[in-house]
């Protein structure tokens, strides 16, 4: 993995980490997020871990990317959850715990949102959280909802993503 995917990989676990985090909040603000935002690790290189400052759009890629992608997920949840709902069988989003939910709302997000993230590397960036957060069933529930979210957004029968 290269320096880049390492730090990415690191944004988006700090990212999953502040949404999972705020998700046992009753009613977070915006205002909530960037405090725990702020109080979040950044591995801008995959081992260094660096707090982050209570500015809510940080300067240093890594901590721009992991913000880039809390805010979005938080800014579109509910939209996100329609999806998510669409492609769980069987599964109500309330149904859905909240490891794997947070981690489903980030990669449907960047499936979306971010024209600079492959949707296989959205994918495979939200499995190997699964694996690590999650259970051992955790990686497959994962993988099929994500799965047939990207077949959905390649057929063009989920929002446009731009640039694709």
């Amino acid at each position: 993995m290269t320096d880049t995917g390492r730090s990415r990989h690191g944004a988006r676990e700090t990212a999953f980490q502040v949404l999972y985090g705020l998700s046992y909040s009753g009613a977070p603000t915006e205002r909530d997020l960037e405090k725990a935002f702020a109080k979040a690790p950044v591995a801008p290189k995959g081992k260094e871990v660096e707090l982050v400052s209570d500015v809510p759009y940080p300067e240093q890629p890594t901590q721009g990317f992991a913000w880039e992608l809390t805010h979005g997920v938080w800014e579109k949840r509910d939209e996100l959850d329609e999806i998510i709902n669409k492609f769980s069988q069987h599964w109500r989003v309330t149904r859905i715990a909240k490891i794997e939910l947070t981690i489903l709302r980030l990669a449907v997000f960047e499936m979306l949102y971010r024209d600079d993230v492959p949707t296989k590397v959205a994918i495979n960036e939200a499995v190997e959280l699964s694996k690590q957060y999650g259970d051992e069933n955790s990686k497959g529930f994962v993988n099929g909802i994500l799965d047939a979210a990207a077949k959905a957004l390649e057929h063009g029968e989920i929002g446009v993503h731009q640039g694709r």
